[in-house]
């Protein structure tokens, strides 16, 4: 049985302020303006709902836990699916499960575990955040287990993964960085890179040498959070920062944006959308187990971290230790400074599938468009969840407390 749902419809082209979207047997059977229905379904119009915003269910790249639960530390599959639910009932029907810095034990493990869920479709696959991080730039990652690069590593992950190693973060000015680079791209994942202390001309060296190994096959390696993680940007050592804003704007990289209003100043989130365009800015939470919860001590990997305020800091340095928002908030702050809505939907939708998509069989997602996945979120006109479908079946608690 068909579903119409009408509203204010956010295409990745432009937003129809009379819409309605039309579901059937888990796919998107039609979008359009509610006055070109087609009359296979005008008997089941529902009535005009001009505060209500229809939006493509939203889509997570770097994403490390929420509700209390954590995707490097979780012990048992329920405890990832624990993580995995807090996001969708908030409208991120789509994510990768994001690791942190561990040995190599630990990251195997890890990866045994998530590619359960990889299997049974509750994650699209995983991004591991390290190991092969620059000291000076690691952050909120535990140097005692950062290392070299090893391909050897790469493949071991890629294989317990079964293809889903989608992105994996690399430091360019690591030694072996290179060879990291290579080992990704033979396996069918990109590299992200990040959590670097690079010159400004390694940093291009890098971005270049994944542009041309992935060249033809319309794949981008991505930017871990750009600008965290990094130096700053300095008129006589400009560093990785301008690197990677010139190579979104020419379209050979995706850079991911923490735009929760912490990681980065909304007037800054503004002007990059302005400088790079929203299809090469995929929007990332890089959420922890904090997501969702109130304040208080939570681990990250094998480091405690103090949530204060909202904030995420490391209990011993007080480095941001990941967020705490879900999408949909970080798409509000991104729209509430100054961004355009339909910009800011798509950077958090489309332009993250479009990473993910080449290792996903199935139909699309990340879209309000005809034959994409059902996936659609529901807001008010402040983009307060209401409610949310995946493949066309409503999730539960969504737009309600859970108890």
């Amino acid at each position: 049985m068909p579903q119409l749902v009408r509203g204010r419809v956010i295409t990745p082209e432009a937003q129809i302020d009379d819409g309605v979207v039309v579901c059937d047997e888990g796919l998107i059977a039609w979008v359009g303006s509610a006055a070109a229905l087609p009359t296979t379904w005008s008997g089941e119009l529902p009535e005009p709902a001009p505060e209500q915003l229809l939006l493509p269910g939203l889509v997570d790249v770097h994403n490390h836990g929420g509700g209390g639960a954590s995707f490097p530390d979780a012990d048992n599959r329920a405890q990832a699916e624990q993580a995995v639910a807090e996001h969708r009932r908030h409208g991120t029907t789509r994510m990768l499960a994001s690791l942190v810095t561990a040995s190599e034990e630990v990251l195997l493990d890890r990866a045994q575990l998530l590619a359960g869920l990889v299997d049974a479709g509750e994650v699209e696959g995983v991004h591991a955040e390290g190991p092969f991080l620059a000291a000076a730039r690691c952050g909120a990652q535990n140097p005692a287990f950062l290392r070299d690069g090893d391909p050897a590593l790469v493949s071991a992950l890629a294989e317990v993964l079964g293809g889903r190693l989608v992105t994996m973060t690399v430091a360019p000015d690591v030694p072996g960085a290179a060879a990291v680079i290579e080992a990704l791209v033979g396996a069918g994942s990109l590299p992200s890179y990040g959590h670097t202390d690079a010159a400004a001309e390694v940093m291009r060296g890098a971005v270049h040498r994944g542009r041309d190994l992935m060249d033809g096959s319309g794949r981008r390696a991505t930017v871990t959070h750009l600008c965290n993680g990094m130096p700053p940007m300095h008129h006589r050592a400009p560093g990785p920062v301008p690197v990677a804003l010139a190579a979104a704007a020419a379209g050979d990289v995706v850079i991911e944006l923490v735009a929760d209003g912490v990681h980065l100043h909304p007037e800054l989130v503004r002007d990059i959308f302005t400088l790079v365009g929203a299809q090469n800015i995929a929007l990332v939470t890089d959420a922890m187990a904090a997501a969702g919860m109130s304040d208080g001590r939570y681990r990250l990997g094998s480091l405690d971290v103090e949530v204060a305020g909202g904030v995420a800091r490391l209990a011993d340095g007080g480095s941001i230790a990941g967020g705490t928002a879900h999408l949909v908030d970080v798409v509000r702050t991104t729209v509430a400074g100054g961004v355009d809505l339909v910009a800011a939907v798509r950077s958090a939708s489309l332009t993250p599938a479009e990473v993910i998509a080449p290792v996903v069989d199935g139909a699309p997602f990340g879209a309000l468009r005809t034959g994409y996945r059902a996936d659609v979120l529901v807001t008010d006109a402040d983009l307060r969840v209401q409610a949310v479908w995946r493949d066309g079946q409503p999730v539960e608690g969504a737009g309600q407390p859970v108890a």
